[in-house]
């Protein structure tokens, strides 16, 4: 098993650059901690330090043991702190998965009935539907966010249940969000530049089938896994963009941006899937009730 003591020692010297520094801050002898960096390089096969100057580097294998050792010694400087808030009750913490092809701005809106929550700790991964399953299935999560339900299996143990169908609307800046445009929509969309969700996004395929029975072939000029940051670049003139109904609040606060048209016909869906012991936590069943309701 791994000794998680040499992994300090050798996370110190890396981080110091060097024994001499490393030994200082950890007031031992050099001898010591180079003898226990020495035992933890055994114990793993590879050499982890090279000389380098007066100090060390890494090797590629002490790249990859410096990686981790950076996120385990991270998360342990967090344990004393989340303990004592544990212990006081005072803090109540949410854990939320966004799968990648969601917007962003819809699950903020989502979220929002919950943000005033006191002492509210929100933890909010974001990645690939499949691993956010994976951390729910181990309680790492309390609800994911995504555009689709869970898959039929009982191993999982997880309940999925459809939180919104919201229609889509379009923004852009004013400069290109003109009466004409607007009166012509959505035939504008043949000539104005057009920024899209990619295809990690649900509502991506939809847009496309939407584009077709319209006639429409425009002319993208970006695409982007995170909606939020679609809205940012389309306010600084980029092009034109769809949004959900539900995102749209959020967009209307952005500087600049107009409202260009809806087509109802297309709409995001936004699914809450959970474990067994997350449909009991106060919060989610807050965000859903808010939600459904």
């Amino acid at each position: 098993m791994l000794n998680y003591r040499h992994l300090y020692y050798f996370w110190v010297v890396t981080k110091e650059g060097g024994f001499a520094r490393a030994a200082q801050r950890l007031d031992m002898a050099v001898q010591t901690i180079s003898a226990q960096v020495r035992e933890l390089e055994k114990a793993l096969g590879h050499q982890l330090l090279k000389p380098a100057g007066r100090g060390v580097t890494l090797s590629e294998a002490g790249q990859a043991a410096f990686a981790r050792a950076e996120e385990i010694f991270q998360l342990g400087q967090m344990i004393p702190e989340e303990v004592r808030e544990a212990a006081s009750g005072k803090v109540a913490r949410l854990a939320v998965g966004m799968s990648d092809g969601i917007s962003k701005l819809a699950a903020h809106a989502l979220l929002e009935p919950v943000l005033q929550t006191p002492s509210l700790r929100l933890v909010c991964h974001e990645g690939e539907f499949e691993q956010l399953l994976a951390e729910l299935a181990l309680h790492h999560l309390d609800v994911v966010l995504a555009g689709q339900p869970a898959p039929r299996n009982p191993n999982l143990r997880l309940t999925s249940e459809r939180l919104v169908e919201s229609p889509v609307e379009w923004y852009g800046p004013g400069a290109l969000v003109r009466k004409a445009e607007v009166d012509q929509f959505p035939q504008c969309l043949n000539r104005l530049p057009v920024l899209l969700p990619t295809g990690h996004s649900a509502l991506r395929p939809a847009l496309d089938r939407w584009f077709d029975s319209q006639g429409l072939r425009p002319a993208i000029v970006g695409e982007f896994e995170d909606s939020a940051l679609l809205a940012v670049f389309a306010a600084r003139g980029l092009g034109v963009f769809p949004v959900s109904r539900l995102g749209a609040s959020d967009v209307s606060l952005m500087r600049g941006l107009r409202l260009l048209g809806r087509c109802d016909e297309v709409k995001e869906e936004i699914h809450a899937i959970r474990s067994r012991r997350g449909q009991h936590h106060p919060l989610v069943l807050q965000l859903m009730a808010a939600a459904q309701s």
